[in-house]
């Protein structure tokens, strides 16, 4: 027997997005994010043809692969972003709120 088509109609009302302000700071790289960047070319050196998806993982494999020395200076790149975001960010946000405040 052939299934009935639905509609819902009667449903919940599709929440809209606000839209991502292009001005805003961009977050802060990951520790394997700093480590893909460094390794990709290499990988696809010693690997000519491989698909995107198979770079991915052999990146992930050499990520869990490392110990955690080889890891420190990914992990002090990733810390000094994260500070950089953190920055950029509340000087972001204070002039939002200047702005706020001139606009009332």
């Amino acid at each position: 027997m052939p299934k009935e088509k639905t509609t819902r109609k009667g449903g919940k009302e599709r929440v809209q997005r606000r839209k991502k302000d292009p001005n805003a700071p961009k977050r802060g790289l990951s520790a394997y994010m700093f480590f893909a960047n460094d390794n990709r070319e290499k990988v696809r050196e010693e690997n000519p043809g491989i698909s995107f998806g198979q770079v991915g993982k052999m990146l992930g494999d050499k990520w869990k692969a490392l110990s955690d020395s080889e890891r420190r200076p990914y992990d002090d790149k990733a810390a000094a972003d994260k500070k950089r975001y953190d920055a950029e960010k509340a000087a972001y946000q204070a002039s939002a709120e200047e702005e706020e405040e001139e606009s009332s």
